[in-house]
């Protein structure tokens, strides 16, 4: 059995998001970057069963520009065997990614596909679903639990009314919920011996994929900062001051 994960390069998520003066999106020059969360669920998630003995490789891919390397040696050091850089310098729509990872399954024929849910920079959830349909897999999303049945996978799922439990045929795509584990941090031994493993760098031009952007951002700006509190002294002074607020309102 052979796993399939796709990791993303993002801005870390305990740095404070900053939009660029002139709109047109996120800063990130000069900015820490680290994995996706809900991509190192998935990273975990293949190499735990890996561990237990449900799959001779682990292979790791990403797509972005050439530092996107430290992200696949992060997977790498977790206990990954070997990972695939698809290089471009282009910002990418999802539909552009999932057709890359398309590439990449169809000449890698894993049994298993996972990725996290969705990346903290953009949360479009996208990716996961639009390469189950591009490669006619079966697809579990938002797994808190997955667990291997002879051809099938038990995956737990995290919907709105709670949980539930379904079986999907291998191969198949799943996608990573933060309830699925706890990923490890690498030791500082795992961390040289990653940099021993292979890792392919490969064009993204080279998979013959129009990575032409279909979408126009118009602009990016921050939420409007809030405005201060007040204190009041009693409930009745409260409920007049809700009052007051409603009947502006309804005065506009």
């Amino acid at each position: 059995m052979k796993i399939l994960v796709a990791v993303k390069r993002v801005v870390d998520h305990n740095v404070r998001i900053r939009v660029r003066p002139d709109g047109t999106g996120v800063e990130t020059t000069g900015v820490r970057m680290s994995m996706n969360p809900f991509c190192k669920h998935a990273v975990e998630a293949a190499v735990q069963m890996a561990e237990a003995g449900h799959t001779e490789e682990v292979v790791i891919v990403s797509i972005g520009p050439k530092p996107a390397n430290d992200v696949i040696l992060t997977a790498l050091a977790m206990g990954a065997h070997r990972g695939v850089l698809i290089e471009t310098d282009q910002a990418l729509e999802t539909l552009a990614i999932a057709k890359l990872l398309a590439k990449v399954v169809d000449e890698e024929k894993p049994d298993l596909v996972l990725l996290g849910k969705q990346a903290v920079d953009d949360d479009s959830n996208h990716v996961g679903q639009m390469l189950a349909a591009l490669t006619d897999r079966p697809q579990a999303t938002f797994a808190s639990a997955i667990k291997l049945a002879g051809d099938e996978l038990e995956v737990t799922r995290e919907v709105d009314s709670g949980r539930e439990t379904i079986a999907i045929p291998l191969p198949a795509i799943v996608t990573a919920d933060l309830r699925l584990n706890t990923p490890r941090n690498a030791a500082l031994p795992m961390v040289m011996k990653a940099r021993a493993k292979p890792l392919a760098i490969r064009p993204a031009s080279e998979l013959g994929v129009d990575l032409a952007p279909r979408l126009k951002v118009e602009k990016v700006s921050p939420p409007a900062e809030r405005s201060a509190g007040r204190a009041v002294n009693s409930v009745a002074e409260l409920a007049a001051i809700i009052a007051d607020d409603v009947n502006a309102m309804e005065a506009i």
